[in-house]
């Protein structure tokens, strides 16, 4: 994807600071359940699979954040793999038709959890659309929800830190292959970052009430407390419980975790991790001023990948024939399977939804991929904001965006598959084009 072909077209939220005098912000958040049963196929897996009962909850949940004189924005996160915009962009014109938020300012981020139905193509099945409409639906009820229940109220923030949930786990082997599944005992050094940040936005009432907590942290939300059931992982069960500790509603955003997964960290110890790291953060916050409640989106343009099937064929089976033992056969076939899929698609055009939002001087962005934690990396150190939060998976899904780099060394985030198809490169021109949006807004 090159900057030529960026920036078709431009949606302009409220950008103007609010007049002298103005109220103080007006604050809304709310949680919503979304119902999955059994019967429902699992997303994350390379086969169909299916869960038995649910730890916790799966929710949307909904912050609504006005400046009157200024704007408002809606920041939702659902407990989902992953949602692509033919849903998301008609739940978000619902909300803009029925709360008056415009489109534009409406940002929907997915937890990426790999134990809730499936909401997305990718691998060896399709997405159950009961389960996706009911996401949608969910995160429309949760903005309404939240709307209504705007009150007066003061924001904190503070930049947290949480350095054990998580690793780089693109991990080069000793036979020059890029660690995925299977044995690692082998395994010489990461190749890539890791990012601890844990950015946190507080939001209470005028007599000290706490209403909302949006918390962001950048690892794949793998891992349940129990064996094979449906769960909203380590970040969503420290969030419901945080919501009775903190009080208020508490908000996940998964940040730029494409190329980071926790592979050493039991479930239960990550959530007490986490909410060990959310209540220090929380303690340290610092009032933030706000001039400015502000977002706009631009849908840009990126390509679907050209590939050499037998260069793609050779790299993946080699690696499952080492690694996946028994399932070695069946997940060559999935991805042979994927790349038919894809085989007519190549060089094909897409659209897709980029995102920046302010409050004060933090900014939000949002990216509709499973972005490298280096690319995310890249974004907060151009920014001009001072705090920058990334949520990946927002307003859409378009596979995996690894760096250049990551292309050149392979293993599974790069292989052809809908999984990963966008065109090398797309990941850089996502950032350049982000950085440049963010310069925009800090006008």
């Amino acid at each position: 994807m090159r900057r030529s072909i960026l920036a078709l077209v431009l949606l302009l939220g409220c950008s103007a600071p609010p007049p002298a005098g103005a109220a103080r912000l007006k604050v809304g958040a709310a949680a919503v359940d979304i119902e999955a049963d059994d019967a429902m196929v699992i997303g994350g897996g390379i086969h169909a699979g299916k869960a038995k009962g649910q730890e916790g909850k799966l929710r949307a949940v909904a912050v609504v954040v006005e400046q009157p004189g200024s704007g408002a924005v809606a920041i939702a996160a659902c407990d989902a793999l992953m949602l692509n915009r033919d849903l998301l962009d008609a739940a978000e014109a619902e909300i803009e038709k029925t709360c008056g938020i415009p489109f534009a300012n409406i940002l929907v981020n997915c937890t990426h959890t790999h134990h809730a139905p499936s909401s997305c193509t990718i691998h060896g099945y399709a997405r159950d659309e009961v389960f996706a409409k009911r996401c949608a639906d969910a995160v429309v009820k949760a903005v309404r929800d939240a709307w209504t229940r705007r009150a007066d109220a003061e924001v904190v923030f503070a930049r947290g830190e949480e350095s054990s949930v998580g690793m780089n786990s693109r991990l080069l082997l000793k036979d020059g292959g890029i660690f995925w599944i299977g044995p690692r005992e082998d395994a010489v050094r990461p190749t890539g970052p890791f990012d601890p940040e844990l950015p946190l936005l507080s939001f209470r009432s005028a007599d000290g009430k706490p209403l909302a907590t949006i918390f962001n942290h950048s690892t794949h939300t793998i891992g349940t407390r129990q064996g094979g059931v449906r769960s909203p992982s380590f970040y969503g069960l420290a969030a419901q419980e945080l919501e009775g500790e903190l009080g208020g509603v508490v908000q996940f955003l998964e940040g730029a975790s494409g190329s980071t997964h926790n592979l050493t960290v039991p479930c239960a110890e990550a959530v007490v991790r986490l909410k060990a790291a959310v209540h220090e953060a929380s303690a340290k916050a610092r009032p933030l001023p706000v001039r400015s409640v502000a977002a706009f989106k631009r849908e840009v343009t990126y390509r679907v990948r050209r590939f050499d099937d037998s260069r793609e064929e050779e790299a993946v089976t080699e690696y499952c024939r080492k690694r996946a033992g028994e399932r070695a056969d069946g997940y060559i076939k999935v991805f042979r399977d994927q790349r038919d899929a894809l085989r007519p698609q190549q060089g094909r055009e897409r659209k897709t939804w980029l995102q920046v939002l302010r409050i004060g001087d933090v900014a939000i962005v949002g990216v509709p991929a499973e972005y490298f934690t280096t690319l995310g990396l890249d974004i907060k150190r151009r920014s001009p904001f001072r705090q920058t939060i990334v949520a990946e998976l927002a307003n859409d899904w378009i596979g995996y965006l690894p760096d250049r780099k990551a292309f050149d060394l392979g293993g599974y985030q790069t292989w052809t598959g809908l999984h990963s198809f966008a065109e090398p490169g797309t990941g850089e021109a996502v950032a350049d084009e982000i950085v440049t949006m963010l310069q925009e807004l800090a006008k």
